[in-house]
């Protein structure tokens, strides 16, 4: 389908980090994001995993990036595959802690992100099928605290929007 993306967050594991040790992140959703235009989030906040555990969401979502109704997310993605010097990571997912329903007065807060780069999937010509993206702390990019298995199927999209651009 060419004017869309389609991308399905299907589990979630952690290893042993600050998160898995703290006590008051219990419940996680996953949010996704394109650049500004869009946020998804997973309807469901499931439990933390535990000691090798994978928590399942199996979510799917679509983001439009047809010409007539959604321009400003196709000239974004034009942006990726012609800007050589434009951020690359344009899917970024989001672990997000849920508080408890008796804890109402905690935020939900970040404590992780995973990205997906959408012009390596151009690059490469090949979309992501559900593989495991890193996930790392939020409050330290370098520090691996998980794997997310996503799908992200964008290639059709990015083939057209590529076409596209050759005939300005």
């Amino acid at each position: 389908e060419v004017g869309k993306i389609w991308i399905k967050i299907t589990s979630l594991g952690l290893t042993e980090s600050r998160i898995t040790a703290d006590e008051t992140i219990q419940q996680l959703f996953v949010e996704c994001r394109l650049n500004n235009f869009l946020a998804e989030e997973t309807p469901l906040s499931l439990p933390k995993p535990t000691g090798g555990q994978r928590i399942h969401y199996n979510y799917s979502t679509v983001i439009n990036v047809d010409k007539e109704d959604n321009p400003a997310e196709r000239e974004y993605l034009k942006s990726i595959l012609l800007k050589p010097d434009l951020p690359a990571d344009s899917l970024k997912f989001t672990v997000v802690s849920d508080p408890p329903e008796d804890e109402q007065d905690l935020e939900c807060e970040d404590v992780g992100f995973a990205y997906v780069n959408l012009k390596e999937i151009f690059q490469k010509q090949r979309d992501i099928i559900e593989q495991d993206i890193d996930v790392f702390d939020s409050q330290d990019a370098s520090a691996l605290i998980g794997k997310l298995t996503v799908t992200v199927e964008a290639l059709n999209a990015l083939r057209s929007v590529h076409e596209e651009c050759k005939n300005y």
